[in-house]
């Protein structure tokens, strides 16, 4: 059942459009097995919002041996949804026209994490050595080194084996805020100190929602449904009923439980994933210039990226911050 403000935005968004004879298909390919950090793409396809102003949404998961990203650039599907503004600027490198339209993330939610009376506060990490995976050094680490005085020598390949960490407290592990919190705390008997790399100004947005230049310009009405519907569906699986896109995730991913999903929803409010920042005026999946410079800047300074990047192409706000949905947080 939707809330009652919500019925009002959608009929807005639904002014003018056609009968559900002629709602118009499209695919949006997540970035890894369904998890309550998608859960506002299945909120809008459980609650009808996608429909509501003119699109049928099919929602294909991620995985190990999946590439959405590659479907999208061949065409096969209309949306994707992109980890970090790292991605976007690596297409414009590239010359390739993936253009970021929203960022559902306001914050990275990338932790360190480290046991209690060890390690606690974020300068405490220097003193550690740090389980950090391939990906992660070559990116955020990177940024740790240069912003934050971390060493290369420090750090130690991460398996994404969590026993390491929890067999020695010399160790700090790199983490999903959702994912290695959980599982120290179920499997190691503690609740581990997390630091979120965002809060200590590793600003790049996440989850964007990525489409190509050639869907902009030949359907932006898609484009404009598909952003707004995701939106309204960010504020109503946080704040509202979630239980039917609770289920259409653990359908999807029969490896998710109810348990772990209310742990990652209780996180993303937390920690401000979803709706803090500039979303806090502007509503989820805002975007700004000063951001992304911002991040583009410190990406430079880190060796990440180079400079002369036409950083700017990455992204566009034609989408975004028009306080959509804002009156659906609890108050």
């Amino acid at each position: 059942m939707f809330r009652t403000s919500t019925l009002a935005l959608i009929a807005g968004l639904a002014a003018g459009t056609a009968g559900a004879q002629d709602l118009t298909q499209v695919t949006f390919g997540t970035n890894w097995l369904a998890q309550a950090e998608h859960g506002g793409f299945y909120q809008s396809v459980a609650d009808g919002t996608y429909e509501a102003c003119g699109l049928d949404v099919e929602i294909v998961s991620g995985g190990p041996q999946v590439n959405n990203r590659a479907l999208m650039l061949a065409g096969r599907i209309q949306f994707h949804m992109g980890g970090d503004m790292l991605q976007a600027f690596n297409a414009v490198a590239e010359d390739i026209p993936v253009v970021a339209v929203a960022a559902i993330f306001q914050k990275h939610p990338q932790v360190i994490i480290a046991h209690p009376g060890v390690a606690d506060t974020w300068e405490d990490l220097r003193d550690l050595t740090l389980l950090i995976g391939d990906n992660g050094f070559t990116s955020y680490y990177q940024w740790m080194i240069a912003a934050h005085g971390f060493t290369v020598e420090q750090r130690q390949p991460y398996t994404f084996n969590p026993a390491p960490f929890l067999a020695d407290d010399q160790l700090g592990m790199q983490g999903y805020l959702s994912s290695e919190p959980y599982l120290v705390e179920r499997e190691g008997g503690f609740v581990p100190n997390i630091f979120l790399i965002a809060d200590a100004g590793f600003a790049s947005y996440a989850t964007t929602i990525e489409t190509m230049q050639a869907t902009i310009d030949d359907s932006p009405e898609v484009v404009e449904c598909f952003v707004n519907g995701s939106i309204l569906g960010w504020y109503n699986y946080l704040y509202g009923d979630n239980a039917a896109a609770n289920e259409m995730i653990i359908a999807d991913n029969p490896d998710m439980t109810q348990d772990k999903i209310s742990y990652a929803i209780a996180k993303m409010i937390e920690w401000g994933i979803v709706d803090s920042g500039d979303a806090l005026t502007l509503g989820i999946g805002a975007m700004t210039d000063e951001v992304i410079g911002g991040f583009y800047d410190d990406m430079v300074a880190a060796g990440v990226i180079e400079e002369g990047l036409d950083w700017q192409a990455s992204y566009t706000t034609e989408f975004v911050n028009q306080g959509l949905g804002m009156d659906l947080r609890p108050q």
